[in-house]
């Protein structure tokens, strides 16, 4: 791999500079008067602040797997701008996409986001649709010659087995180890795993949302020409990751970083240009690679707020901050399992607990709808686990206040104490 001595921060981007558009890298608000044709009370009245309950704002705890919840300062930022982006006399979902004004945007979101994953200049990042599903074929078209291809998989839940099926149809992908047998609770020792001498990567899903595992630290290829790929989807920019160590990263952004519709690929600049004859021009990642993710027209709304985001990220004093308050909410929450006496019960391994979904049972299965129900009430919503798992998840993305796990931890104590 080449090296490269480019700051990761050395993105080029130009500024639209029309009084109209606008001045600085600063987002700012648009002035109150310039909002007052449509009714919107965020702007109109003080904005309530993040730490809020859920109560005092009208809005409810949000545990959702994806589409998840974002932070209230994003979404009342992107409220005060729909109408008026910029002073552009027009909303972001209204503008061409090869505009000066969304030109800013796109680029910096991809600064910011380079900004927080320390990202070289010997990656590309892309702004794709389909979702990460679409990249369990895009990656083997793109980074395997030919059908005959051997590549290696280490299946440690649904997404993971569901990435490994679709590979089926476009290389020869190896099943170097499968969680399936322990109902997907564990993650293999890496000394263990036999992994194809020719692999040309090997392949893991970093976090199993449906499950509750996530990687802690990450395997090396054997073959030493080979790449390790990692499905984040469910934990990115949750944590500090060192994207030197992957020859490619993606992740749907619904769950941590944005709304539907974008998805996220870092991919290093050498495994592009390679796809198979039959790659379709849409799954090619040389065609957004050299358009800079503006083949077609891209998901702009999606990837305006996740540039929002990842400004947001960057306040909060980046990934390592991030990480410390993800680990603070999940300890939280696994410690009131853990010290239930069994009624509440997560069945996965502790060492490779997820941070970002919480999967668990009630001892009293009979009771699950109750507490469901009880919780909805209570402004706790989707606490309901994934319907191949059952029980109860709750999703506690970067987004999700300690507010939020503080008030879903004082239920379980008393809906315990009231179903014993």
């Amino acid at each position: 791999m080449a090296t490269n001595t480019s700051s990761p921060n050395s993105l080029l981007f130009h500024q639209p500079t029309s009084s109209r558009k606008p001045s600085s890298l600063n987002l700012h608000t648009p002035s109150r008067a310039s909002l007052r044709r449509i009714s919107c009370t965020a702007v109109s009245t003080p904005a309530p602040s993040v730490s809020s309950s859920a109560s005092s704002t009208g809005r409810v705890f949000n545990f959702a797997a994806g589409p998840a919840t974002l932070p209230e300062s994003v979404i009342l930022e992107a409220q005060a701008e729909l109408f008026n982006y910029q002073g552009s006399g027009m909303s972001i979902m209204e503008m061409s996409h090869r505009s000066k004004e969304f030109d800013y945007v796109i680029k910096k979101a991809e600064s910011d986001l380079r900004s927080l994953l320390s990202i070289s200049d010997d990656y590309s990042v892309l702004f794709l649709q389909g979702g990460a599903t679409t990249q369990f074929a895009a990656l083997p078209l793109n980074l395997c010659a030919s059908p005959d291809t051997t590549v290696d998989y280490i299946v440690t839940g649904s997404w993971g087995d569901k990435a490994f099926k679709e590979a089926q149809k476009y290389c020869k992908p190896n099943l170097v180890w499968s969680g399936k047998a322990e109902k997907y609770t564990n993650i293999p020792s890496f000394d263990s795993l036999q992994q194809s001498p020719d692999a040309r990567y090997l392949h893991i899903c970093a976090n199993e949302t449906i499950h509750g595992v996530e990687f802690k630290d990450y395997p090396t290829p054997a073959n030493k020409e080979a790449v390790l790929v990692a499905d984040m989807s469910s934990n990115f920019c949750s944590k500090p990751v060192d994207v030197s160590r992957f020859g490619l990263i993606y992740a749907g952004a619904q769950k941590n970083v944005g709304p539907s519709g974008v998805t996220v690929v870092i991919v290093r600049k050498d495994l592009i240009g390679n796809a198979q004859p039959i790659t379709p021009v849409m799954l090619d990642y040389k065609t957004h690679a050299d358009t800079l993710s503006l083949y077609n027209t891209p998901p702009c709304f999606a990837i305006y707020i996740c540039g929002l985001v990842f400004a947001d990220l960057l306040k909060q004093g980046g990934l390592v901050e991030v990480e410390k308050n993800n680990a603070k909410k999940a300890g939280m929450l696994y410690d009131t399992i853990d010290a239930s006496g069994g009624y509440y019960v997560c069945p996965v391994e502790k060492s490779v607990r997820s941070l970002m979904n919480v999967p668990f049972t009630l001892r009293r299965s009979e009771l699950e709808k109750t507490f469901i129900a009880e919780a909805s009430k209570e402004g706790m919503v989707q606490l309901k686990g994934h319907r191949s798992v059952g029980g109860m998840r709750a999703s506690i993305y970067n987004a999700m206040p300690l507010a939020g796990v503080e008030k879903l931890v004082a239920f379980m104590k008393d809906f315990q104490a009231r179903n014993p």
